[in-house]
């Protein structure tokens, strides 16, 4: 691994550096299917929830949507749906979005009392003409199609928030390392909760029996945020991108550096050129960093990606971003991600 300062030194010339071999995962010879893959360790379970369909020659995007509603009801999950962190104003609001094989796509931003906002973001996708909908209105065509209202604070994320208000007095602390104090020179640090510690969004891809791709990502965004705050998750581009013809990339971490280069988009876009995943995704974290520099290097990013062979990979800035695999009955592989800082 390199040091800031090497780092800095030498990422002009890391492009020549870097082998295939360095940076490459695959699951088996010839092309993979089906598969699923989603960002961190605790969403094996996610993953054999996406794969009781998959296994049974489902549709990718039934599998994704299935697989990602498991963390969005698990109150001990506080990074996505119920139980989620609130914003700093105590209130828990949901971001997702979802995309199929055909390049449909559907997202809900800002939603609150609503705990499976992916499934509302998929019948934003079937049944509306848009593909966006956000805050009171992404909660109203929710209710206009049988969702009901609950309380998304549990009484341990709710002990959480109020721990924090008690040295908050509401700072502008809602992006981690990045914004500053008016009397400070140096970034704020961020107070990440326990519960938080390597976990974040859930972002998931698949490939089916048929060989098509579809993608999900859900989260409850960045803990005590401001309120109205929007990270990448439910930008199609930015927090998951899908490409039949090519493969399917996701996000996870601060998704304000994910955002500013169109992360999940360039990613796939990289594969397109012929690189593999996990080579597209060390790529898009370089380019991250050099548009960034420090601002990029003082949060966590992670990428993760799956082509059309069934190949997948993934590459962070920051050690300690995993990811989960699951091809066969046997259940899921967990594998820690390759990262660029030391």
């Amino acid at each position: 691994m390199l040091s800031r300062r090497k780092f800095i030194q030498l990422s002009s010339l890391a492009a020549p550096l870097l082998s295939v071999k360095d940076v490459f995962s695959q699951s088996g010879k010839g092309i993979t299917k089906p598969i699923v893959i989603s960002t961190w360790a605790p969403n094996v379970k996610a993953n054999a929830e996406a794969w009781r369909i998959l296994g049974n020659k489902g549709r990718a995007l039934d599998a994704v949507e299935a697989g990602v509603k498991i963390p969005e009801a698990d109150p001990n999950d506080m990074s996505v749906g119920y139980g989620g962190l609130p914003d700093r104003d105590g209130k828990v609001t949901l971001d997702a979005c979802i995309m199929d094989e055909f390049a449909n796509i559907g997202s809900v931003m800002a939603l609150e009392e609503i705990i499976h906002a992916i499934s509302v973001a998929r019948l934003v996708m079937e049944k509306t003409p848009h593909v966006q909908l956000a805050g009171p209105g992404a909660l109203q065509f929710a209710l206009s199609q049988g969702f009901k209202r609950e309380n998304l604070l549990t009484p341990q994320s709710e002990k959480e928030w109020k721990e924090w208000l008690k040295t908050s007095k509401y700072d502008p602390m809602t992006i981690p390392n990045m914004l500053e104090q008016k009397d400070q020179k140096e970034p704020v640090p961020y107070p990440w909760p326990s519960a938080m510690v390597n976990h974040d969004t859930i972002g998931m891809v698949a490939m089916d029996d048929m060989g098509n791709l579809s993608g999900a990502c859900t989260t409850s965004g960045m803990a005590y945020k401001m309120h109205g705050r929007v990270g990448d998750s439910p930008i199609i581009g930015a927090g998951l991108y899908v490409d039949n013809e090519v493969g399917a990339a996701t996000s996870t971490g601060v998704g304000e550096e994910v955002v500013r280069i169109c992360g999940s988009h360039t990613v796939v876009e990289l594969m397109r050129q012929g690189l593999s995943p996990a080579l597209a995704c060390r790529k898009a974290v370089e380019r991250m960093i050099k548009l960034r520099g420090k601002k990029a290097m003082d949060v966590q990013v992670g990428f993760l990606a799956l082509n059309k062979k069934g190949q997948y990979g993934a590459f962070a800035i920051q050690k300690g971003f995993n990811y989960c695999v699951q091809t066969d009955n046997s259940g899921s592989k967990v594998f820690d991600s390759k990262y660029i800082m030391a």
